[in-house]
């Protein structure tokens, strides 16, 4: 009886996790997405596959990264694929294993797992090249090795919303990925401390020990007939797989069946006037909603973490720029504001006048949440990093930063807002904000780039003119929180209905409404400029900026995967300059093809319409 029920639920729920997927197709901006992201997996699968036999410890490796992209990337994807959500089903009799069984199933039938599944044929492959006992052996490894990395993930979602719920666990939750980001942008400078000899060996064994190794243990075991270890290892999949099973149906019973109980206000509204009504509406946006406070703490750790990392080698350079850091991930994060109003923007527009005051207001609160932090965070590190030549180049950044991150987030905002779920509708995935998660992370990265963009005149000035620099970042900080943020309360003025709509409705019922150009565009050019914006940072950021600081600093020893450090001179600025101009052409081929696609003002009027 139970075997049969989750039969069909299992049955029921694919079947509508593909159905859904055949709709998403429908929409041209999620299949590029779709399509993009499907094209790097697939690159990725493959060079996994190759490697297989070539050489196991790299492969090892690999297959731990595979499985700490599928734990991490939720995070920092709105929560991953939840097609399905466990609410939905919560008034129906399901056991909770069983319903747990029903969407891990038909979480299998996704262009991820398929794309993993690729990968872990690479087991097949070791499994092949030493015997036929090690190719059977591969064939439930590397299904049982599948299992445990969507479990992992959903596991690790359901865990991370679970800390979402209260402050503390925002905070924590905030302070561990802002670890686990900074480690995949500077951990090699604590390997090169921790592991000072054999660093792929040493990589290597720890990732066999780590579960996403067990299926290769297990072949690599069967394949010398030692069949107590290859049991034992799958023996260890099977048993992980089935407690990570139990523990995310606990999750989930506490996710369908909990409730949250009313509270009053701790303190009611004074104000006496629009302008200060609104700041103190943004004030306590920043103090009580756990995903804003999430995000604070989240941008300021992980300034802290990517320049604290190089310590590990002595390396205090990077020390004074922890502030800054922290400003331009602040920025990225923070740069769909009116996205997560919601419909709750109507409030907004109902009051004749309200876009100036709101603006003004969510650029005071932008400044008050971050400006101290970092302003502290610079000067204590500046002065321990003991680099006098610091003080004006990091004086005239961090204000001229400071202003164009608090312009550019509501500019932002309002331009290229995109829909996310309404805070009152959130499930119990907090990190779960709709169907445009791969929208969202487009803004993201270029909010990256345009956040550190607003430093370039107050740097180049500290550097040619040193202290002078420090009045002229002041001054260009003023001008683009001024500039920006007069753009965003006009735009906000005129097209606020149209912003509301988008809100209300989303991307595919305003793109019918508006009959969008992009959507004429050719999806080769679609997928291009998706893709250009999506890696652009990879030759602007790690293989131009920082390998130029490093040159500037004096500190080109440290060579890692920056190639401009491994060319003899002259060509290192060459590189850099090569990689800066390629980065800033995708930003600019994929911005312009998306900023060109504009409604025509007759399908204005039809917004207006309807």
């Amino acid at each position: 009886m139970a075997v049969g029920l989750t039969y069909a639920t299992s049955h029921t729920l694919v079947r509508m996790r593909l159905a859904a997927f055949r709709h998403a197709l429908k929409d041209q901006n999620r299949l590029t997405w779709i399509v993009g992201g499907g094209f790097v997996g697939l690159v990725l699968a493959g060079g996994t596959v190759w490697v297989a036999g070539r050489d196991n410890d790299i492969l090892a490796v690999a297959l731990a990264v595979w499985m700490l992209g599928w734990i991490i990337g939720p995070m920092f994807a709105g929560g991953g694929d939840e097609t399905l959500k466990p609410e939905y089903f919560s008034m129906l009799p399901l056991p909770p294993r069983t319903l747990a069984t029903g969407l891990l199933t038909a979480a299998l039938a996704g262009v991820a797992p398929v794309i993993s599944l690729l990968a872990l044929l690479s087991l097949l492959v070791v499994g092949a090249q030493l015997s036929v006992a090690a190719a059977i052996i591969a064939v439930p490894a590397l299904l049982l090795q599948l299992f445990c990395f969507v479990l992992a993930s959903r596991l690790a979602v359901a865990v991370y919303g679970v800390l979402l719920q209260v402050r503390s666990g925002a905070v924590i939750a905030a302070l561990v990925n802002a670890f686990i980001l900074a480690f995949t942008a500077q951990g090699w400078a604590l390997i090169v401390a921790f592991v000072s000899t054999d660093v792929q060996g040493t990589m290597a064994s720890a990732a066999r020990i780590a579960p996403s190794g067990w299926g290769l243990v297990a072949v690599e075991a069967a394949g010398r007939n030692d069949w107590p270890r290859a049991l034992v290892a799958l023996a260890g999949l099977l048993l992980l797989g089935t407690v990570m099973l139990v523990a995310w149906s606990a999750l989930l019973v506490r996710r369908t069946t909990s409730s949250r109980a009313g509270s009053k206000p701790r303190r009611l509204l004074s104000a006496t006037n629009a302008r200060d009504a609104a700041a103190a509406k943004e004030v306590r946006s920043w103090t009580r909603d756990l995903l804003y406070g999430h995000r604070a703490v989240f941008a300021i750790s992980y300034g802290l973490f990517f320049c604290l990392m190089p310590l590990a080698i002595g390396w205090k350079a990077m020390l004074p720029w922890a502030g800054p850091a922290g400003v331009v991930m602040a920025g990225s994060m923070c740069s769909n504001l009116y996205g997560s109003d919601g419909t709750a923007l109507w409030t907004t527009l109902m009051i004749p006048g309200s876009a100036r005051p709101d603006v003004r207001a969510r650029q005071r609160a932008f400044l008050l949440v971050f400006g101290p932090p970092t302003l502290l965070i610079t000067l204590l590190l500046t002065w321990w990093s003991g680099y006098a030549s610091a003080w004006p180049l990091v004086l005239s950044v961090l204000p001229a930063i400071l202003g164009g991150a608090a312009g550019l987030v509501v500019a932002c905002s309002v331009y290229a807002a995109v829909p996310t779920t309404d805070a009152h509708k959130r499930s119990g995935n907090p990190l779960n904000a709709g169907e445009n998660e791969g929208e969202t992370m487009g803004i993201v990265y270029l909010m990256l780039v345009l956040v550190s963009l607003t430093a370039g005149p107050a740097l180049v000035a500290a550097l040619a003119w040193s202290w002078w620099g420090v009045p002229i970042g002041v001054l260009s900080g003023v001008l683009a929180w001024w500039y920006f943020g007069r753009l965003a309360a006009r735009r906000l003025d005129r097209r606020g209905p149209e912003l509301l709509m988008l809100l209300r409705h989303g991307r595919s019922v305003i793109g019918e409404i508006k009959r969008s150009n992009l959507e004429k565009l050719p999806r080769w050019r679609r997928a291009t400029a998706g893709f250009c914006l999506g890696f652009a940072a990879i030759p602007l950021f790690p293989q131009a900026v920082v390998p130029a600081i490093f040159l500037l600093t004096g500190n080109d020893d440290t060579k890692s995967w920056f190639l401009a450090l491994y060319v003899p001179a002259p060509w290192p600025w060459v590189v850099i300059v090569a990689m800066a101009a390629l980065g800033v052409s995708m930003y600019t081929y994929g911005g312009l093809t998306y900023l060109r696609a504009k409604p025509a003002r007759g399908d204005s009027a039809a917004v207006a319409a309807e």
